[in-house]
């Protein structure tokens, strides 16, 4: 058993010997490859070094082949500059007629005035024709600011509507209604109007084409030498012949029915960006393109923490105008409930009198509400409430007792006004003011204990107020 057991791990040993062994030479003849290619690679970069120019060359080389790619120098007056200041060119964009539309007589007059424009022309000219893909982002963007003010306008109308409902006032009403339906059909109709232009710009087909007519002028037409001028002079110079021969061509051009108008910097611009950048230019335009500084070597963006103040800035000011609106709103609740207090204490005061009219003489009667309806509730409110505060009563009992107090003063008061004011008019005897002094003093108990009667009422629980009624139907129902 014991012999089985070393042969059997006598194989073992000599089978991981082996496997090893071969590990080792798989590695060896892998390692053996690798520097054989590294020698190869190493050799022909050796050959190669002899022919590579230097950094500096090669950048060189980049400047110059990307000044020759461009072919132009700069864009100055409507112009474009070439070769070193020796070259300015200046572009025409015209406006073509369809010329298969048009009669036979119309088409001979159109063919004698464009040989009459080429006899015309003393200098050479350059016909060039753009396709571009129509671009309606611009367009879409004003649709979509005027749609917006629209909807605005419609929001300010239905606040305006909601405040003359409230007040009553329907005439107003009505008008600012059909305004309102006015502005939905625009707001409608400028919805479509943006929808169908975004379908149509989607549409890569669609292209416009544009014609040009360039004039060339070169500073070798001086007559003099250029070191004698300054730059600016040279592109003055420059300029009023290149202008002279554009509106000569432009009259010519008239005569055959087209129409021509010289282009500016930024149209010269765009003119050269769209032929340098044929796929881009449909993707963006050059305005985006400058407002991204895709023309700068490097872009800077603002301090982090002037973005933060800027954004705590901005935060403020719109907590600010949440704030002011919701004041305004709860101020305006207030104020109505301040009204439809005052108008209640009114009311109260105006039943009190009509609970005591058999009391009184109509001429009594009649003073007495003239002398409510005129009192300023405010003040009267205002001084209570001061003697109130000196007073420091803060419970719920109390503030009903003084109300109360209040109405029973003001109709005490009316009446005193009333009594005054009934003396003034006519003499009386001294019976007649002793039963007026003692009406007087019943109607003041009367309005005391009316108003001890509210006072109890309010602070009797409803269980009371249940039983109390419950025995005044079982004493009716008695009688």
């Amino acid at each position: 058993m014991d012999n089985g057991l070393q042969t059997i791990i006598y194989v073992i040993i000599a089978i991981c010997v082996i496997l090893a062994i071969a590990v080792v030479a798989v590695l060896a003849y892998v390692w053996y490859r690798d520097n054989q290619k590294d020698k190869i690679s190493s050799s022909k970069s050796g050959e190669k070094k002899t022919n590579k120019p230097t950094e500096s060359q090669t950048r060189l080389q980049g400047i110059e082949s990307m000044s020759k790619f461009l072919a132009f120098d700069d864009i100055v007056d409507s112009m474009i500059v070439r070769k070193n200041r020796t070259q300015y060119v200046m572009v025409l964009q015209c406006k073509g007629i369809n010329f298969d539309l048009l009669g036979e007589e119309e088409k001979m007059a159109v063919e004698s005035g464009f040989i009459q424009f080429l006899n015309t022309l003393r200098f050479p000219v350059q016909l060039y024709i753009q396709s571009r893909s129509l671009n309606l982002r611009d367009s879409i963007d004003r649709y979509e600011a005027k749609v917006n003010e629209v909807k605005d306008e419609i929001t300010k109308l239905d606040n305006q509507i909601r405040k003359e409902s409230s007040n009553g006032r329907l005439d107003v009403v009505r008008k600012l209604e059909f305004e309102r339906r006015r502005k939905l059909n625009i707001l409608e109709y400028g919805l479509d109007i943006t929808s169908y232009v975004a379908r149509l710009s989607q549409n890569r087909n669609v292209l416009q084409q544009n014609t040009y007519v360039a004039v060339a002028y070169y500073t070798s037409e001086f007559g003099g030498q250029i070191s004698n001028y300054s730059k600016e002079e040279v592109d003055n110079i420059a300029f009023s012949e290149l202008y002279t021969r554009a509106q000569t061509i432009s009259r010519a051009l008239a005569s055959s029915g087209v129409t021509s108008r010289v282009m500016s910097s930024e149209e010269l611009a765009e003119l050269l960006y769209v032929a340098y950048n044929r796929d881009d230019s449909e993707l963006i335009s050059i305005r985006r393109a400058v407002e991204a500084q895709y023309d700068s070597l490097y872009n800077t963006a603002k301090d982090v923490m002037e973005k933060q103040k800027e954004m705590i800035e901005e935060k403020v000011e719109k907590e600010a105008i949440d704030l002011t609106a919701n004041s305004i709103t709860k101020a305006n609740d207030i104020l109505r409930l301040r009204q439809e207090n005052r108008e209640e204490i009114k009311r109260r005061a105006q039943a009190y009198v009509e609970r005591y009219r058999g009391e009184m003489t109509d001429e009594l009667y009649e003073e007495t509400k003239r002398q409510i309806d005129k009192t300023d509730i405010t003040k009267l409110r205002d001084k209570k409430s001061g003697e109130a505060s000196a007073r420091k009563s803060t419970s719920r009992a109390k503030i009903d007792e003084n109300d109360d107090d209040f109405i029973t003063e003001q109709v005490e008061r009316d009446l005193k006004n009333a009594e005054k004011s009934r003396a003034a008019k006519q003499p009386r005897t001294e019976e007649e003011r002793r039963l007026a002094a003692r009406r007087l003093a019943a109607r003041r108990l009367a309005a005391r204990r009316a108003a001890a009667g509210e006072a109890r009422r309010r602070t009797r629980p409803q269980s009371q107020d249940d039983d109390l009624v419950t025995r005044r139907k079982s004493n009716k129902t008695a009688e």
